[in-house]
Formats: structure tokens, sequence, C-alpha cells
């Protein structure tokens, strides 16, 4: 596989997620970006005969604290590859008692809890506002909705996904605010993604896979380490499914919503005024609009 042919869907495992079972004609490659490593070496290949890129979210044996992800460094390698939809596998804890460990659940709202991160490609003299009201693809949720219900997962289209910071898990207070506020499910990465996914004019959607109840549910403490270990495993076999399942429905081009223009009317920072570094370093992703 060559550089001159891109690959256009990219799958982020997370959680129990460190390879992709089915995966054939296994290229790894690494990839530098200005904003540092990914998280570990791309894994190219084909799965259900489509070309796809797998990175590890958190590194193979998993390496990286939420917080500690390269978020940017990932999401810009997968630009460099010709990526143009990600789907972004998370294990997380459900808000709501009708979705239970081993549903998936696939969000189409953020609440942003973090506070040490940088979700954004912009600074140092050009800056961008993209508009988020809708921070997943819906394209793609309707999409993975028909993949879950092919592989035989319990699925719930749409919800919110409260993104914590971590790596500690919410006190019970904090899970009952969250609750209060509607809430389905909580995790600590996806939100970040989105974030910056959106910024590289990639379409991108989560499958959140529910592992166990937060600790509001009154039986949260009867749950072991050892039960979430087994439920990772078994949400990473469905994960597996779903995402086979999926990839051979997404479109290879010709994508059918408006991710791919985000940035045409964000840029706000006069032309001229761009440094030349930051117009170098930010090339892949801007440079349609200032050529």
């Amino acid at each position: 596989m060559s550089v001159a042919e891109p690959v256009t869907i990219g799958v982020i495992g997370g959680s129990g997620l460190y390879e992709m079972p089915g995966i054939e004609d296994v290229e790894e490659r690494e990839i530098a970006t200005p904003f540092g490593d990914p998280s570990e070496v791309f894994v190219l290949g084909t799965l259900a005969g489509v070309r796809v890129a797998f990175l590890s979210r958190h590194g193979r044996g998993h390496r990286y604290a939420p917080t500690d992800v390269p978020y940017r460094a990932n999401i810009y390698a997968m630009k460099l590859l010709g990526v143009e939809q990600i789907v972004s596998l998370s294990a997380v804890g459900s808000l709501q008692a009708a979705h239970r460990p081993l549903d998936f659940l696939l969000p189409d709202q953020f609440i942003d809890r973090t506070q040490h991160r940088v979700a954004t490609f912009f600074g140092d003299g050009l800056v961008a506002h993209v508009s988020f009201a809708d921070p997943t693809c819906a394209r793609m949720r309707a999409l993975l909705a028909q993949a879950c219900a092919e592989a035989g997962v319990p699925c719930h289209a749409g919800g919110t996904y409260v993104n914590m910071e971590g790596p500690a898990f919410s006190t019970r207070a904090e899970s009952n605010l969250y609750r209060s506020w509607g809430a389905d499910v909580i995790g600590m990465t996806n939100l970040t993604e989105a974030k910056l996914a959106r910024e590289a004019e990639i379409c991108y959607a989560t499958v959140a896979m529910v592992t166990d109840y937060d600790c509001w549910h009154p039986e949260h403490d009867a749950v072991t380490v050892t039960e979430i270990v087994a439920n990772l495993t078994r949400n990473a076999s469905n994960a597996a499914a779903v995402v086979r399942a999926a990839v051979q429905r997404l479109p290879a081009s010709g994508r059918a919503c408006g991710c791919g223009d985000a940035l045409k009317h964000a840029l706000i920072t006069g032309r001229v005024l761009i440094p030349g570094k930051t117009r170098e370093r930010l090339g892949p992703i801007v440079g349609k609009y200032l050529d």
C-alpha cells in the first residue's frame, strides 16, 4: 500500500480493542505529525473487502491514560492517510437503566467535562470556529445502526455522552448530576476526537459500548473489575462484527453530508496575516482554503 493510495475509512479502537480482528493484507505504518507521534503505529489492511486504517487509541498494552492520548497527532495522521470517515469505538458506563451492559449506543450529543486538553488544531496566528451543534455525523450513525442490527447487537440510536476528564471515575454526586441532565453514557475520550475530526473535515461517529452501570446504580458496588473486563472482551467481539458490517456500508467516496466542508465558513483570520509556519503545519487541513 503506497501513500498514493488513500485509505478513506478509519477505525479507532478503545479500551479492550487494541487490534482489529479479521483484517487482512496487513501493513503497519508509522506516521510523523507536527503534533507528535500518534498513539500507536497504524494498521492498514483489508476488512470485509474494504481498505481501512486501524489505530489503537490507548496504544497496545493500554499505555495512554485518557488525558494523555495524543489526540491531535491521531486525527492529523488519519487526515494524512486520506481518511474521510472515522468509526470510533469507546467503552462507557451507563447513566440510564435502559442502557444495559453489552448494549451499544450511538451518541448524537456530547457534554464536555474535561479540563486539561487541547482540542483544536488552530491557534498560532490562525483562528477558526467550526459549527459543532451536531457533533457526530448523522449519515454514519444511521449506517452504524444498520450494522448493529445486522450483527445482532442491541443498539440505542442517539443519546448524550458525557466526556469526563478521568482517569478516576465519577463521584456518586456527579453521576446523579449527569443523570439529572438526561445524559445517557459517560466516557473519557470521544468528545476530544469529535472536535478535532470536525476541524479536519472528517466524518466521525462514536460506537459507545456499555460495560457497566456508573456508580449511581444501587448495585454498582457489586460489580467487580473481573466482570467489567469480561464485558470489555465481549464488547470487543461485538464491535468487530459491527465494524465489519459497517465498513461495507460506508461509501469509499462521495460523502452525502456537510462534514467535508466544515471549515468553509470557519476561518476568521485574514489570509495575509497567517504565519508561514502555521500555514505549513496545517496545510493538510486548511490548504484548500488558502491556495
